[in-house]
């Protein structure tokens, strides 16, 4: 657990016994937003590691081919 999510579960917890909504984590916002989403992605079975998107260059695994380009 890293020191953000513990902080996160304290204000939460905060929130609960006094009723005052915790505010929003400006950082877990951002990484929660759908742009930023991987998409289910089955490999091919080639073992020459090409890549989806440029087959003539090998797959840095960027995952751009899982996330539309965001």
């Amino acid at each position: 657990m890293t020191d953000q999510e513990l902080r996160a579960m304290i204000r939460d917890s905060i929130a609960r016994q006094t009723g005052v909504p915790a505010a929003p984590d400006p950082a877990a916002a951002f990484a929660a937003h759908v742009s930023h989403l991987r998409l289910p992605l089955v490999r091919s079975g080639d073992d020459d590691g090409a890549c989806i998107i440029e087959p003539t260059v090998r797959c840095t695994h960027c995952g751009y081919c899982q996330s539309l380009g965001h």
